[in-house]
């Protein structure tokens, strides 16, 4: 398996931290690692993975799209959300991620460039999203999801269509609770040209959110979304 500290990074470039870590290594392991491993009783690759990741990634992304696109028809919102969850997209998102560093392949596939393939990549990627949903349920995998590929979802769609979250908060807390919400950045992290941000969300003084991000802003924005979900704020579409 990999060393300690690679998957330390991994995880950094996730954005999440795996209670078990044994669940990010099974999403890790191509089927053709265990069909050369010594020990195949006790190894697991991560074809069952893929599987429901597919599941949680297509609820997670419906989701976002119903929310945020209130404007569309089911026509609409089938086209863009088959167009996110496609190997091409998905690809894409382990590029930037490196994931392929991270596999574990069987020497005939290491040799024949597996870790650049668009089916493996893509599969690893639904096999995380699974992975983060088993390990810290449907709210971290959503913030997985919107984190890596929100960015893209909002440009596909035109740009228009999803909500500022800071926006909504800030409207719902100052409804609800008279004040506005206070960020803190708490971490700066990474290189110049790949920052990470860590902020935390207070309102009243009270902790409600925390985000992630390659900036100030986008790891606000993903504060507000995760304290808006931890509220069960369903309006997102002002």
């Amino acid at each position: 398996m990999k060393a300690g500290k690679e998957l330390q990074e991994l995880q950094r470039r996730l954005g999440y931290t795996f209670c078990d870590i044994r669940i990010l290594e099974t999403a890790l392991t191509h089927k053709s690692f265990i069909n050369e491993a010594s020990d195949k009783e006790n190894a697991c690759d991560n074809e069952r993975l893929e599987f429901l990741g597919d599941a949680v990634l297509g609820l997670a992304i419906s989701d976002f799209l119903v929310r945020g696109c209130p404007d569309y028809t089911e026509g609409q919102l089938s086209r863009l959300k088959g167009f996110v969850v496609s190997e091409s997209f998905l690809f894409e998102i382990a590029k930037e991620l490196d994931l392929g560093d991270y596999l574990l392949l069987g020497r005939g596939e290491e040799n024949t460039g597996g870790r650049l393939k668009r089916s493996i990549l893509a599969d690893a990627i639904e096999a995380v999203v699974a992975g983060i949903y088993l390990d810290g349920g449907l709210t971290s995998a959503y913030d997985f999801v919107i984190r890596h590929m929100g960015e893209r979802i909002i440009r596909l769609a035109g740009g228009h269509c999803i909500p500022e979250y800071k926006t909504v908060l800030q409207e719902y807390s100052q409804g609800e609770f008279g004040c506005i919400p206070t960020y803190k950045v708490v971490s700066e992290r990474g290189e110049d040209h790949n920052p990470e941000f860590e902020v935390n969300l207070f309102i009243d003084d009270k902790l409600c959110g925390k985000g992630k991000g390659g900036s100030k802003r986008k790891a606000e924005q993903n504060a507000a979304l995760n304290a808006l979900l931890k509220m069960n704020v369903n309006d997102f579409d002002h």
